[in-house]
C-alpha cells in the first residue's frame, strides 16, 4: 500500500499534532519518555481531585491548570451537541456514562453518518493516560505540552473520519458566544483571557472536564483497600488467575490503572509501549488489513504493525464488543482469543510473545469472568456530578 493511502485515516489525528516535536518520534516505541523536568508537571493547588484512596495525583500542564469552573463548562461543552457541525451530537454520544464512556458499537458512527475504522475507547482515568487513541504515539506525553487539550481537536475538526464534523474553529466559537450562559461559564472558567470563548479554551475545558472522569470504586478496588468481602471467592479465585504465571494478563494490564500506558506526579519514566495480540494475520507475515493497521500507521515502521495500546481494563464488562475494530463480541470470546494465543494471527511473526496461549478449565474461565466484573464502578456511572448537565434543565 502506497504511504499516502496508510496515511489517510490518521490525517485527522495530525491536524492536532502538526506542532514542532523534537526527535524521531518513532523512537518513542522503545525508549521511556523522562517526564522528571517536564514544565508542564504543574501543581494543581487549590483544585480538590476527590481522588479514590492510594490513587497518585494526576499531572496537570501548566497551560491548563485544573478549577472547578473549567471542569463546569467543560461538562456542558462534552455533552452539548451545538459542537457538531450539523448540531446532531455531541461528544457525550460517543461516550455514554453508563456505559464507562464508550458507547457500545463495534466501531463509532459519526455525526454524518459515517461508520470508523476503529471503536470509541473509554474515557475512564484519562487523568492518567500517557498516551491517547488507540495506536497513535504522537499523542504522548513528552510529545505534545497539553495532549489531552490537543485531542480534542481531532473528534472536532477532523474529517478523516468525520466525527463531529464541525468545518472550522470559528464555527463553535459563534454559536457559542451567541449564548449568555457560555458568556459566563467562560468568563468564570478563564478571567484573564479577554475574549475567553474561543477554540483553544473549548479544548482545555474539555480535557479539565474528562480529567475528572476518574474510576475507582469497583468491588476490586475495595478489596484491595482490606473489605475481604468485596469480591467473591470465584472473583478472588479469578484475580489469581488474571495474576498468574499461567495467564499472564497482569503483565500488560498492570498497576492501578490496569494498563501499562500510565503517568502520575512522582513517576518518572514512561515507556509507550504497544502490542499486537495476534489478532489478525492477512498476508502471512503478519499483516492487519487496514486502515487498522496500529503504529505502523503512523511510524511507518514494518515492526509496528498491529500494534495498538493496551487498554485499561476499569468497568471493562461495560465496554462491549472489544479489540480495536469491536471485533471481538464478549469478555468470554477475549479469554478464547487469548487461551488461543491470537486468533487468525496466532501465527503472526509480530505478536507480542506474551500472547502464547494457556488452558483454562470451565470453572476458570468463570471465574476469571467474574473477576473482570468485578472491576466494574457503579459509583463512576452513575456519579451526576459526570452526568449530562442539559438532561436536568
Amino acid at each position: 500500500m502506497e504511504p499516502s493511502a496508510r496515511r489517510s485515516w490518521v490525517q485527522a489525528g495530525l491536524l492536532a499534532c502538526l506542532i514542532a516535536c523534537d526527535g524521531d518520534d518513532r523512537d518513542m516505541m522503545s525508549q521511556p519518555i523522562d517526564a522528571g523536568d517536564r514544565p508542564d508537571a504543574a501543581d494543581a493547588a487549590g483544585f480538590a481531585w476527590n481522588l479514590p484512596s492510594g490513587f497518585p495525583e494526576p499531572v496537570v500542564p501548566n497551560s491548563n491548570p485544573m478549577t472547578d469552573a473549567k471542569v463546569e463548562l467543560g461538562r456542558r461543552l462534552f455533552y452539548d451537541k451545538r459542537l457538531s457541525g450539523n448540531e446532531t451530537q455531541s461528544c457525550g454520544s460517543c461516550h455514554k456514562q453508563a456505559l464507562a464512556f464508550s458507547d457500545g458499537r463495534a466501531t463509532a458512527l459519526g455525526s454524518t453518518g459515517e461508520l470508523h475504522p476503529r471503536g470509541s475507547m473509554s474515557l475512564v482515568n484519562l487523568a492518567y493516560a500517557a498516551s491517547l487513541t488507540w495506536a497513535n504515539p504522537l499523542f504522548a506525553i513528552g510529545v505534545l505540552p497539553e495532549p489531552l487539550a490537543r485531542q480534542t481537536q481531532l473528534p472536532l475538526y477532523g474529517d478523516a473520519p468525520i466525527e463531529l464534523g464541525l468545518k472550522a474553529q470559528s464555527q463553535p466559537v459563534l454559536r457559542l458566544r451567541e449564548i449568555a450562559l457560555y458568556r459566563e461559564l467562560f468568563a468564570a472558567a478563564f478571567p484573564e483571557d479577554p475574549e475567553p470563548v474561543n477554540a483553544s479554551n473549548i479544548g482545555a475545558a474539555l480535557a479539565a472536564f474528562e480529567r475528572v472522569l476518574i474510576s475507582g470504586d469497583s468491588p476490586y478496588d475495595r478489596f484491595l483497600r482490606g473489605d475481604p468481602a468485596a469480591l467473591s471467592g470465584a472473583q478472588q479465585r479469578g484475580e489469581a488467575l488474571f495474576k498468574s504465571e499461567r495467564l499472564r494478563c497482569a503483565q500488560c494490564h498492570s498497576g492501578f490503572n490496569l494498563s501499562e500506558h500510565v503517568h502520575w506526579r512522582g513517576k518518572e519514566e514512561i515507556a509507550l509501549r504497544y502490542r499486537n495480540t495476534g489478532l489478525y494475520n492477512i498476508d502471512g507475515e503478519g499483516g492487519y488489513p487496514a486502515p487498522n493497521t496500529g503504529a505502523f500507521d503512523v511510524t511507518m515502521e514494518p515492526s509496528d504493525m498491529g500494534k495498538f495500546k493496551v487498554p485499561t481494563l476499569r468497568n471493562v464488562a461495560l465496554t462491549a464488543p472489544y479489540m480495536h475494530d469491536g471485533s471481538i463480541a464478549s469478555l468470554s470470546e477475549v479469554i478464547d482469543h487469548y487461551a488461543a494465543g491470537g486468533r487468525a494471527g496466532r501465527d503472526n511473526p509480530l505478536k507480542d510473545p506474551l500472547v502464547s496461549g494457556f488452558e483454562l478449565t470451565r470453572e476458570e474461565r468463570e471465574d476469571v469472568i467474574a473477576f473482570l466484573e468485578g472491576l466494574t464502578d457503579q459509583a463512576f456511572i452513575t456519579n451526576p456530578a459526570f452526568a449530562d448537565p442539559w438532561e436536568s434543565e
